[in-house]
């Protein structure tokens, strides 16, 4: 029979660290590390446990002591409810320091590698309103803050056009207002939602399964475009349309106005046929002379300014001289493939997404560029010697694998292959450190720049120059 997991609580805690996934690091007694989620570093606190693992625990600070210097005040009224945004309560300094410090520590750790001087981190301009993209859920039963739980007063209205509470897949809570996207993303959301209640629009209750409203997606653009498609659980024609032309007409700006009708149990739209109600069913996003069309499906990087900046950064790396083949894996919709295109003589570009390659095509041709060739297909079983043989031996290989970073087949061809220059693009460095640490034998590190593109979260990219070793 299981023992229950008792709760501890700890008196007089220093927050020592910002740790992994926005959880800030304190020390027990015993010197067992306690992961905490409402803490920032300098903060002296009591805990209360919530688990206990061999090796460390995890908690939430339940009094404060003394509140440390990189405290800051959050802007946001969903601060401590919402998933997003974690580190709103800490300093944009701060939290530049610990994406870098965390950059570095997972390198040295988990790749044991010898590294040069780290580039300082390139920080945000915008540190809020900077996301091109923003999906959000509808619900018939929304979330109840705790002063809702204990107030006396009815409540009536209970639906929810917002984010899902952490951990729970059927809790969404109603947004007032995000400062991730610009205007007008939250008045559309607002009227969207105030419009659908008015009228009777029932909104979507995952559990039973049954509802018309879904979900809503906006897209914004630099070139000043927007997205906004509606993502309908039942085919009502005349309640889609009501909506549809409310929309159309409370907001002409809107470049592209989709939806999709969805019955199935999970909301994905990859796998659905995207209609286009009016406008165009794109929008086009620009970077320096490169224009990009952007549909529903399309993968972007969603912060466009330090997209440009992590491109740069890339293209400086590859140090191209106009007469190098590149490959660039797990390329998506071929954006950084075309960014360096004129620095090199020819770009291959490989994605296991199809779509993905259809719009790196289409995008290619806007843009005039008659030297990059896009291939589908599984990475690990695309980038073979086959694949090299018909396409030639690249000087220098751009990669920008998913999270969970490269294949080992994909690293051991890479071996294989041995480029001159191989540029790591990473949006996680702890996969990025174990990938390295299979290449250090033959490859050393010569140059490290991470980059924020997500401001008040412990999200950072990072790139890395690996250069052949002689």
């Amino acid at each position: 029979m299981r023992k229950k997991n008792r709760r501890t609580s700890f008196e007089n805690v220093v927050v020592i660290d910002a740790g992994a996934k926005g959880k800030s690091v304190g020390k027990a007694p015993d010197g067992r590390i306690i992961f905490l989620s409402n803490a920032v570093p300098g903060d002296v606190v009591d805990v209360m446990t919530t688990k206990k693992r061999k090796a460390y625990f995890e908690g939430v600070a339940t009094h404060f002591h003394r509140l440390s210097e990189k405290r800051t005040s959050p802007v946001c009224d969903h601060f401590g409810v919402c998933g997003g945004c974690k580190w709103q309560h800490m300093g944009y300094e701060h939290q530049l320091h610990y994406k870098q410090k965390e950059v570095e520590n997972n390198l040295k750790r988990i790749g044991g590698l010898e590294l040069p001087q780290i580039r300082p981190i390139l920080g945000s301009k915008n540190q809020y309103f900077y996301r091109n993209k923003m999906e959000f859920s509808f619900s018939d039963s929304r979330w109840l803050t705790s002063n809702e739980i204990v107030s006396d007063h009815e409540i009536k209205d209970r639906n929810a056009l917002g984010f899902h509470i952490p951990g729970m897949w059927d809790k969404i809570l109603d947004i007032k207002k995000c400062h991730l996207q610009k205007d007008p993303s939250n008045a559309i959301r607002l009227e969207i939602k105030s419009f659908a209640t008015e009228n009777g629009l029932s909104f979507f209750n995952p559990r039973k399964q049954e509802g018309l409203l879904r979900t809503l997606m906006i897209r914004t653009s630099s070139t000043g475009e927007i997205m906004v498609l509606i993502q309908f659980f039942q085919d009502d024609a005349k309640k889609r349309e009501l909506l549809l032309e409310h929309i159309q007409q409370q907001f002409p700006e809107v470049t592209s106005l989709l939806y999709v009708i969805n019955p199935k149990q999970n909301d994905t739209i990859y796998d659905q046929e995207v209609i286009c109600f009016s406008g165009r069913d794109h929008i086009f996003e620009r970077m320096e002379d490169l224009k990009f069309k952007i549909t529903a499906k399309s993968f972007y990087q969603t912060n466009s300014e330090q997209a440009h900046q992590l491109y740069q950064v890339t293209r400086d790396f590859a140090g191209l001289g106009g007469n190098e083949l590149v490959y660039d894996l797990y390329t998506g919709t071929g954006t950084i493939a075309q960014f360096v295109a004129k620095h090199a003589k020819k770009v291959i570009g490989v994605e296991s997404v199809p779509e993905a390659i259809a719009d790196a095509r289409t995008n290619a041709q806007y843009n005039n560029i008659n030297n990059v060739e896009f291939f589908v297909g599984d990475m690990k079983s695309v980038f073979n010697n086959t694949f090299i043989a018909t396409h030639g031996y690249p000087d220098v290989v751009i990669t920008d694998p998913p999270r969970d970073g490269m294949h080992k087949n994909v690293v051991d061809q890479l071996l294989q292959v041995a480029p001159n220059k191989i540029v790591y693009v990473s949006c996680n460095s702890a996969t990025q450190a174990r990938d390295l640490a299979l290449m250090k034998e033959k490859y050393e590190v010569a140059e490290v720049q991470p980059v924020d593109m997500f401001p008040q979260t412990h999200h950072v990219e990072n790139v890395v120059l690996l250069t052949r070793r002689v």
